[in-house]
């Protein structure tokens, strides 16, 4: 591994994180982004990133940015499409990217939610698409999850998973392709019953946050939610849920509280306000607390 040609679909926050990353592992990456503006300053933003977590800056030099889809894909062994989260975009990309890149390269999407069968739907070589999300900030957050697409080769997941370990990444493999994948499904099972809780008034938004920073999010870097039914006991758990299951939110949409919130022009930092309140300190020292938190974790990781 470190040979491979890496090619990366778009410069935004995402495309740049994920190029970083490769650069960083001495790959060297051409990204993909036609908007002069974002293309001119990708390197220069890289640079200042790597500065920003204490990394080599002149892994920055190991990236290059073009406005040519071709130039940046005609010779690439792999690639990675990180695009506006709107299907018809990436299918139109993907369309691109079959035609354009080698036959032997792999074709990678960092969507969040889309199953890769709705990108790959009637593409040639779907055998070589397959999902690859990272998570925000790419270049701090271990998890890249692996997408298996029904027409996805077992070559193709392989070859990615080591592509994906040798740059210091933990790929998942995800078997099934669901939307959200793994992660992101945990993730907005707990958002929506913290939303519901809040909405009933159960309790306010900031002691609903410090319950979940103060008992079973300190443990979560060590023992995740299997793990923990394992260690108390499948039969503990089964009666804890006979119990709390039928308790539990069960809506199959968003909660109409959240479209409330939204339609009070409550939008969260965007606005200084949304299940809490909040100033620009306060939305200062919540950003710094949070890259501190993740530069900390991940130079632990590093010295492991």
């Amino acid at each position: 591994m470190g040979n491979e040609r890496i090619s990366v679909i778009g410069g935004g926050l995402m495309g740049a994180g994920i190029a970083q990353t490769f650069a960083a592992a001495n790959y060297e990456v051409c990204v993909f982004e036609p908007f002069d503006e974002v293309r001119k300053t990708l390197v220069e933003r890289i640079e200042a990133d790597l500065v920003r977590i204490g990394a080599d800056a002149s892994a920055s030099a190991n990236i290059t940015a073009t406005a040519d889809l071709a130039e940046a894909i005609g010779q690439a062994d792999f690639v990675t499409e990180a695009i506006p989260e709107r299907l018809d975009l990436k299918r139109n990309m993907f369309a691109d990217l079959v035609a354009k890149a080698p036959r032997s390269c792999i074709l990678a999407s960092n969507s969040s939610v889309m199953p890769i069968g709705s990108i790959a739907e009637g593409l040639e070589t779907a055998d070589r698409i397959v999902g690859t999300h990272w998570w925000n900030p790419a270049v701090l957050i271990p998890l890249v999850e692996v997408i298996q697409g029904e027409q996805t080769s077992d070559d193709t997941i392989s070859t990615t998973m080591s592509i994906l370990t040798d740059i210091g990444k933990k790929p998942a493999h995800v078997k099934k392709d669901v939307p959200g994948f793994v992660a992101n499904r945990l993730q907005h099972a707990l958002w929506r019953e913290a939303i519901a809780m809040v909405a009933e008034g159960v309790c306010d938004a900031q002691t609903l946050d410090d319950c979940v920073k103060n008992s079973f999010g300190l443990r979560l870097p060590v023992l995740g939610p299997l793990e923990n039914a394992d260690l108390v006991g499948l039969d503990l758990t089964l009666d804890i849920h006979r119990t709390i299951m039928p308790e539990l939110d069960t809506s199959s949409g968003p909660n109409p509280f959240l479209e409330e919130q939204i339609n009070a022009g409550k939008l969260g930092f965007k606005s200084g306000e949304g299940f809490r309140s909040w100033s620009e300190g306060e939305m200062a020292t919540l950003r710094g607390d949070l890259f501190e938190h993740l530069v900390k974790a991940q130079n632990e990781r590093a010295k492991a």
